[in-house]
């Protein structure tokens, strides 16, 4: 009896000692969100014009005339990819919007958890003109989106509607003459 009021008391004494798990934030009082948008238009309208802001300034675009570096070459090119990220880090704020979350919540939330804090560090990338950091940032924000993608659209998509009917890709073209 003695050994299990000293486990006991030891128990007690460690969970006292534990940090209080921080309550999530709460919306003010009186705070109204209009999640009225459709998710398509929600995406469609933020926060993939926000990615391509980011993502068209980095890379290269290899044509026939050749290789072309596609990073910013002036402060406000840069400030363009740093604004694309802003926007970014803000849309995973908005998709855990009461009205906005999909189940299961828990992944939604990871997913819109990750392209927030993903891109706080595409951000910094781009505010440092760092062309390298910028570049494989932004294929870690597409690992998110894909991701995501994924989960709540293409597989809801093929159990709603079964795989795609025919063949999904244009005929090739005969090589010319």
């Amino acid at each position: 009896m003695k050994r299990f009021l000293v486990l006991a008391a030891a128990a007690a004494l460690l969970t006292a000692c534990q940090p209080a798990k921080p309550e999530a934030p709460k919306a003010p009082a009186g705070a109204k969100f209009n999640t009225d948008l459709p998710m398509t238009e929600f995406m469609g309208h933020f926060v993939d014009p926000a990615a391509f802001m980011y993502w068209k300034g980095s890379g290269t675009e290899i044509t026939e005339k050749g290789e072309r570096d596609l990073s910013p070459t002036t402060d406000e090119g840069w400030d363009v990819l740093v604004s694309g990220a802003t926007m970014l880090v803000e849309a995973g704020n908005s998709l855990q919007l009461p009205g906005r979350v999909r189940q299961p919540e828990a992944d939604w939330n990871k997913y819109a958890q990750m392209l927030s804090d993903r891109a706080m560090i595409a951000r910094a990338a781009a505010e440092k003109h760092d062309k390298q950091a910028v570049f494989d940032e932004g294929g870690r924000l597409y690992e998110v989106c894909v991701a995501c993608h994924e989960q709540f659209v293409i597989q809801p998509d093929l159990k709603a509607n079964g795989p795609a009917k025919g063949d999904p890709l244009p005929a090739v073209p005969e090589a010319k003459k």
